[in-house]
């Protein structure tokens, strides 16, 4: 081995910790903000200030809001505050993540209104959020939140196992129905989604065959497709704390 050789493979320490102070001084972690409404919506749709997207036609109405970490939180705050044994199924609680942002999944409250039809039905599992970019995230259902949980239910004894019990009941409580709703009928409940790719900046969720009128068979005959665009900031945050909104295309 030359000299020259030997230097090259052991740097001076003072070089080596010059390094390690550039590159954690460059290091970057994804960054994705909240969902909201795209200010111009398709159709008849109407923007509130509370972040929902409402569709209406006459006396129907079918509304969808995307609920931040937070507002889970805040909402569910007694399952949000015991560190990593916290019940919240939807986000992680109380728990500070200091390498990198993460979110447990996407949540949207849909609620519908039907004081236009006999009955109406939206089946929760044919809603989708496509992406700009072409990508595609399907609604979760009951039995693949439980699939995602019961991992964490060791041996099915003990604390683990009431924690993931305590996970699932919380979900069947709040999850959307697929369910008749009747005329002068109300129905609310949240549509979980996979958390979007950290590139995604732009998505539209569109209720597919949202059913209206329906045959003697219980057959439907009037479909419709509902899609709501919504956006976010996308970037990266660097170490010290600042971050760098990427710029709109």
């Amino acid at each position: 081995m030359t000299r020259a050789q030997a230097t090259i493979r052991f740097p001076l320490p003072w070089i080596a910790a010059a390094l390690m102070v550039v590159l954690a001084s460059c290091g970057y972690l994804h960054h994705a903000g909240p969902l909201r409404p795209v200010p111009e919506q398709p159709g008849a749709m109407i923007v509130a200030d509370d972040g929902s997207v409402t569709y209406q036609k006459g006396r129907f109405e079918v509304k969808l809001r995307p609920f931040s970490d937070t507002e889970l939180n805040r909402q569910f705050s007694t399952e949000s505050q015991n560190g990593v044994k916290s019940t919240n199924p939807f986000t992680y609680g109380d728990v500070e993540f200091k390498d990198k942002e993460r979110q447990r999944f996407i949540v949207f409250s849909l609620s519908v209104k039907n004081y236009a039809y006999p009955k109406v039905r939206i089946d929760p599992a044919r809603i989708v959020l496509r992406a700009s970019n072409g990508r595609e995230y399907w609604s979760l259902s009951e039995r693949q939140i439980d699939t995602y949980f019961r991992v964490y239910a060791i041996g099915y004894a003990g604390n683990a196992y009431i924690q993931y019990k305590n996970r699932l009941d919380l979900v069947k409580r709040t999850l959307f129905r697929n369910e008749d709703i009747f005329s002068g009928q109300e129905s609310e409940g949240f549509v979980v989604f996979p958390v979007l790719h950290h590139d995604v900046r732009q998505i539209e969720a569109i209720v597919q065959d949202a059913m209206l009128r329906f045959d003697y068979r219980d057959e439907p005959v009037e479909m419709m497709d509902i899609g709501y665009q919504f956006e976010r900031d996308v970037g990266r945050r660097y170490r010290d704390g600042n971050i760098e909104l990427s710029a709109q295309p």
